[in-house]
């Protein structure tokens, strides 16, 4: 929430007045949070082309991340999950691009370390531990232990559907297509321009038509674990590619309930991996693991 004041001399519209203090939010967001009674004028909610003139107070329900210019956006600290000379562990929220926009956790990241570089990539969507390195042979070390398939990377989703059978690994696979921004899974036969997968699932609770699963990923494709659960009738709640998109629409899941929950590095790492050497990391349960879990979301 943020209060402001107004200092115009001359009377100016309402809406006009928030664009000139918050530009970048644009005429639509400032529309929809008046929509959605997140502005509040003197206290009360005012329609948009109402003058204000100095000395009004304006409220904005908004949160700061909301109200600050994607420019000058910096790493929340509680993001930082882990970091040395050479590597950075941060928790990505849903909805953050890993890179390629204005906006992203990698530019973020750059206010802090201008040499960061991700060594791998989540979806938009999906939540979670993404790893970066500060400097070239962090990069090259990190991205080959990967390749290798050496951390172990764990996830938690809700399905909309129950996996049956509860716990398996799924193989398969993975074909893109690169006009549609999809990729397919074939379940029994290898075609020309597709790759193996390999997921591991558990279930570890159920709730009415909902399941709350962990995921290993075995290897590591694009939307893979979405596309692999999507391909055995119980896709990520909230996925509007893969997913239930009237299931998501009764939910309010605005994203997938998806999130990469744990990282864990081998022993005896050598060289500027050294420190990693057998740790594991985590990041908070989201709070659809809970709601599945008592029963809330169902």
């Amino acid at each position: 929430m943020r209060e402001l004041q107004v200092f115009n001399l001359l009377p100016q519209r309402l809406d006009q007045y928030l664009l000139t203090q918050f530009p970048h939010l644009g005429i639509g967001r400032i529309n929809k949070a008046f929509r959605e009674n997140k502005i509040k004028l003197n206290g009360k909610k005012q329609p948009l082309n109402t003058r204000v003139i100095q000395g009004d107070v304006i409220t904005l329900y908004l949160k700061e991340e909301q109200l600050e210019a994607p420019g000058k956006r910096g790493l929340d600290p509680k993001s930082v999950i882990y970091q040395d000379d050479s590597v950075l562990i941060l928790n990505k929220p849903a909805g953050l691009p890993v890179d390629g926009e204005e906006d992203s956790l990698l530019e973020r990241a750059r206010k802090e370390c201008p040499s960061a570089r991700l060594c791998h990539r989540l979806d938009t969507g999906t939540s979670g531990l993404v790893m970066l390195a500060k400097t070239n042979g962090a990069e090259k070390a990190l991205t080959q232990l990967i390749k290798e398939r050496k951390v172990e990377k764990t996830y938690l989703c809700v399905t909309f559907g129950r996996p049956q059978p509860p716990a398996a690994t799924l193989h398969g696979w993975l074909e893109k297509n690169g006009a549609k921004g999809m990729v397919y899974i074939h379940a029994k036969k290898e075609t020309p321009d597709s790759k193996e997968v390999l997921t591991r699932y558990n279930t570890l609770a159920v709730s009415g038509r909902l399941a709350l699963v962990e995921v290993d990923l075995l290897t590591g494709r694009t939307h893979q674990i979405r596309a692999h659960m999507a391909s055995i009738g119980c896709p990520i709640l909230g996925d509007s590619k893969y997913g239930n998109n009237a299931a998501n629409r009764e939910l309010k899941l605005k994203y997938q309930a998806l999130c990469a929950w744990r990282l864990t590095f081998p022993a005896h790492l050598e060289g500027v991996l050294t420190e990693l050497s057998g740790k594991e990391f985590t990041v908070p349960k989201p709070w659809y693991c809970a709601q599945v879990l008592d029963g809330t979301l169902k």
